[in-house]
């Protein structure tokens, strides 16, 4: 019984962080606003029930089950708009920062940049300051963010990697054995492609799974790796003139 409190406590934090309440909750199960409040207050929810409000947030339920196995504070999922756009405003803070997230120390920083220690102490101590990390002893790393933490939609650092990475990344003919580019299109409906959605999200999450397991391994053995999953409703404008 103790595991399910402390998982239906982790779940009303997410719904919080994701800006959904009990209301919402109801809509989504086709409850009452009282039976909503009931289930929680009870610990009384159901396999199905818990997948379907983590679906509202985009999670699976062993998301949910990191989340409440991890510190009993409340892991950063995201940063402000503000934060994004501190971060984008200088390029060596936003090397560092991606670089932290992949799971570098500052002996790597120092060895890889030009960066001196005084140098990486600094933007270290930005990143702890914004809650991205805790700064310990000796200038080790403890990263402080969820398992689904991500930058904001069409926030400061996805257009700045938009605007200013996207034709690089693209000057490839793809051909290298690291390197695949799958273009398909179709015609879906809103439920296959509510389903592609949900596919799309859970292979990003078993991306992330995959740079957590190898973040033991020495930096020498890992490639900085790139993958864009994009799916959009789209007409190519050479098209324009034929259309009705």
């Amino acid at each position: 019984m103790a595991q399910t409190v402390k998982l239906i406590t982790t779940l009303k934090r997410a719904l919080k962080s994701h800006g959904l309440a009990y209301s919402d909750v109801a809509k989504q199960l086709n409850l009452s606003h009282a039976s909503v409040k009931r289930l929680f207050s009870e610990h009384r929810l159901s396999l199905e029930r818990l997948d379907i409000i983590c679906q509202m947030m985009e999670l699976e339920i062993s998301d949910l089950v990191v989340m409440m196995n991890n510190d009993t504070r409340m892991l950063l999922t995201e940063l402000s708009l503000e934060q994004e756009q501190q971060i984008v405003a200088d390029s060596a803070l936003l090397l560092v920062t991606v670089c932290v997230l992949n799971h570098w120390t500052m002996p790597h920083l120092m060895k890889n940049f030009n960066f001196t220690e005084p140098q990486c102490i600094r933007y270290l101590a930005l990143l702890d300051n914004l809650k991205l990390i805790d700064l310990l002893p000796g200038n080790r790393i403890k990263l402080r963010v969820a398992s689904n933490f991500k930058w904001h939609d069409n926030g400061p650092i996805q257009q700045f990697f938009q605007q200013k990475l996207a034709a690089d990344f693209f000057n490839t003919q793809f051909t290298e054995q690291q390197e695949k580019l799958i273009v398909i299109n179709g015609m879906l409906s809103q439920e296959a492609t509510a389903i592609f959605h949900r596919k799309l999200l859970q292979l990003a999450r078993e991306f992330d799974e995959l740079n957590s397991e190898e973040a033991t391994l020495p930096l020498e053995q890992r490639r900085g790796t790139t993958a864009i999953l994009a799916m959009r409703s789209w007409k190519y404008g050479l098209f324009e003139e034929f259309r009705k």
